[in-house]
């Protein structure tokens, strides 16, 4: 006998992954995609129909309707109640990062899952990009030798939105784009980032913009590597994707270039318009998908928890007090 499916839903779908991770679940087989509920009707009508997934009239009600697991793809001020929400009701909570727009809040839903058992795993898919994967098995296997620094850019284009929104973002550029590659660098090294200089630029790119699109950050690891982190929303329309993560990173034996997004071929359409870079083979959020997944079947500790997700979110909200201050930052004093 076949193993039943893992039904998953989605509690809220507000932020533009909702839909690669919903296409990448309805092509897994042994997943059932069992519905979606969102807090704008009109976007909660319009992509039930588009891919194809039940409706839910309430949070609620798809919470009643037999999960394993919920992804929570909500604006980023409603990550917290609705994952509280779903603790003790399903075995597992995939996050859209960042965790949340407070250190309490973050506090709150790792507290709110560790007391009812249920798993809860931050949504940072750039750990499943073949080069980051190749970066780390590298450097875990000592070839760069020591390490001195680390370079990385974190691009892309402005959302618009509840994006730049401040009390449903939390943060604009800096916080959106910071994570990720935080997320990456202590994942590399388990290091913790342990001091943080930020110059942040308002509405820097995009006039009248209310909120921080261009942000450039200088820190320090508890391992010792110095690096800095290029993060904006300053790809154009015209730009052929929606923007790049890379690492640079400095050894003793030499460096190491990492692009997670370049894999891709050019083509020029006259149909689209402009050229674009087709993408083709792995697809990260396919990875993280897929690593959700086979955490809700088997029961193993998430690959990414909450905690991994409050200590990247810390140091966007240092880079922000830095900027504020024009003073380095210690994470200690958070």
């Amino acid at each position: 006998m076949s193993n039943p499916s893992v039904r998953i839903g989605f509690l809220g779908i507000a932020h533009m992954h909702s839909v690669s991770y919903a296409h990448n679940l309805l092509a897994m087989s042994g997943v059932e995609v069992v519905g979606m509920w969102d807090r704008t009707d009109a976007l909660a009508a319009e992509w039930s129909q588009r891919l194809g997934v039940a409706r839910f009239a309430s949070a609620d009600a798809l919470l009643a309707a037999g999960l394993d697991a919920v992804v929570v793809c909500s604006e980023n001020a409603y990550h917290r109640p609705l994952v509280e929400q779903a603790a003790g009701r399903v075995q597992a909570i995939l996050c859209e990062k960042p965790i949340a727009t407070t250190v309490a809040d973050a506090q709150a839903m790792i507290d709110r899952c560790a007391d009812t058992g249920a798993k809860l795993q931050i949504a940072f898919p750039v750990r499943f990009a073949p080069s980051v994967i190749e970066l780390k098995r590298q450097l875990d296997a000592g070839l760069l030798g020591e390490i001195y620094t680390v370079n990385c850019t974190n691009h892309g284009s402005m959302p618009g939105g509840w994006f730049i929104d401040p009390e449903l973002a939390g943060g604009g550029a800096v916080l959106d784009h910071t994570v990720h590659v935080i997320d990456v660098l202590r994942w590399f090294w388990g290091a913790e980032v342990t001091e943080v200089y930020a110059e942040v630029g308002d509405s820097l790119l995009h006039p009248d913009l209310g909120i921080d699109d261009v942000g450039l950050l200088s820190f320090t690891l508890s391992n010792g590597v110095y690096g800095t982190l290029d993060t904006s929303w300053s790809r154009p329309p015209s730009y052929p994707i929606w923007g790049d993560v890379k690492l640079e990173i400095l050894g003793e034996h030499g460096v190491v270039y990492g692009d997670t997004l370049h894999q891709y071929i050019t083509v020029a359409s006259n149909a689209a318009g402009k050229t674009r870079w087709a993408g083709y083979g792995s697809d990260m959020d396919r990875g993280l998908m897929a690593d959700f997944v086979d955490m809700v079947r088997t029961g193993r500790a998430p690959s990414i928890t909450g905690e991994d997700g409050l200590r990247a979110m810390q140091v966007a909200l240092a880079a922000y007090a830095s900027a504020k201050t024009g003073q380095p930052v210690k994470l200690s004093n958070l």
